[in-house]
């Protein structure tokens, strides 16, 4: 007589249900944690001392993002969404000359670094991870920075003639970036030489607009001198 083995019953595991976005404890260790994370770096940084400051238990890290690692994760997610990345990305979307996206990049590059409202950690952070890279800007970088680049690329390369994974269209887009970027990490200095610069709403714009005009200048005179050094193509003879 044929048994029949009994089947092992399933093991039913409930998830826990994700904590939501506008949990008053979650937004409390995000704000903490930025700041801690801005003054000591991510490796000296510990789970009890951002819980402490926050005033919540240990254990809430855990519940709300898994460990430390995910905290942190989540708090440069925050700073990438500061920094408008979307807007720049919507930027590029831009059905219009690619002068004009050109111009809307910059624009919305300069605004987002140059937020008066955006705490100081959210570039401290990013001074940490320059020096000390961690998995999670990597990660960053590769889900968020490369497309965006990549994008930057194909529309300056078409401006100036050239294939977007060229040196010079590399070289032209970081000098572009670069622009921007002086006025957050050259700060201080530019305080100094400059005490009068206030970062104005209208004089970022003032800015965006002198380095939309600066940068122009010289992809349309690099690409007026390469067409003319370039021989142009015989068309090709039917036979």
């Amino acid at each position: 007589m044929n048994h029949r083995h009994a089947q092992p019953k399933l093991k039913v595991v409930r998830r826990k249900r994700a904590p939501a976005a506008s949990d008053p404890t979650r937004e409390k260790l995000l704000t903490v944690a930025g700041r801690v994370f801005a003054a000591r770096g991510y490796q000296a940084t510990t789970v009890r001392e951002i819980c402490a400051a926050a005033g919540a238990n240990v254990a809430a890290v855990n519940y709300h993002f898994g460990d430390k690692f995910g905290l942190y994760t989540e708090v440069l997610q925050q700073s990438v969404r500061a920094a408008q990345v979307e807007a720049i990305q919507n930027a590029l979307d831009r059905n219009a000359p690619p002068e004009d996206i050109f111009r809307a990049v910059i624009r919305a590059r300069l605004r987002g670094v140059c937020r008066g409202d955006l705490p100081d950690w959210h570039f401290q952070i990013l001074t940490h991870e320059l020096a000390q890279p961690t998995p999670a800007f990597r990660q960053l970088i590769k889900n968020v920075a490369k497309p965006v680049f990549k994008r930057w690329l194909e529309l300056i390369g078409g401006m100036i003639g050239l294939p977007p994974n060229d040196d010079k269209t590399r070289l032209c887009a970081i000098s572009v970036m670069g622009q921007i970027l002086a006025y957050v990490f050259a700060g201080p200095l530019l305080a100094g030489v400059w005490p009068d610069l206030k970062l104005t709403p209208e004089q970022v714009e003032r800015i965006a607009d002198h380095i939309g005009d600066f940068s122009l200048a010289y992809l349309q005179d690099f690409r007026s001198k390469h067409e003319a050094i370039t021989p142009a193509r015989e068309p090709r003879v039917s036979k």
